[in-house]
């Protein structure tokens, strides 16, 4: 039996990684060169850039109320999992900073999808 507490606690860790989410969103909207320039570097497409913001976007409002929470944190667990291959390089402190908080976030996700959304939340099976 979660107490007011564990409520909270779970409404505002779930609110935390949906605004890291909104956050990045909004960054790749309007500074795209940052995450088009790691895109170039892996050889990949820079377009890709749009697709990531878009899920970034949704994925961050889907927490962000409690909707659909277990897969959609499930699902950004495994999007911090194969974007933090863009951030290992190990002569670079602060992406291998990056690198390892990519890792953590993921964590945080999976204990979301297990968990689900808790009881403050518009869908609280999630």
């Amino acid at each position: 039996m979660r107490t007011h507490l564990d409520n909270l606690a779970v409404f505002i860790g779930r609110l935390l990684i949906a605004a890291l989410f909104l956050g990045g969103a909004v960054q790749k909207a309007s500074s795209p060169e940052g995450a088009m320039a790691l895109l170039a570097g892996w050889q990949l497409p820079v377009w890709l850039i749009w697709p990531a913001l878009v899920f970034n976007a949704l994925a961050g409002i889907a927490l962000l109320l409690g909707v659909w929470t277990r897969p959609v944190a499930f699902l950004l667990a495994a999007y911090c999992g194969v974007t933090s291959v863009f951030h290992y390089l190990p002569e670079d402190p602060w992406q291998m900073t990056i690198f390892v908080k990519n890792w953590a976030i993921a964590g945080g996700c999976l204990v979301l999808a297990v968990h689900g959304p808790g009881a403050w939340a518009l869908q609280r099976g999630g």
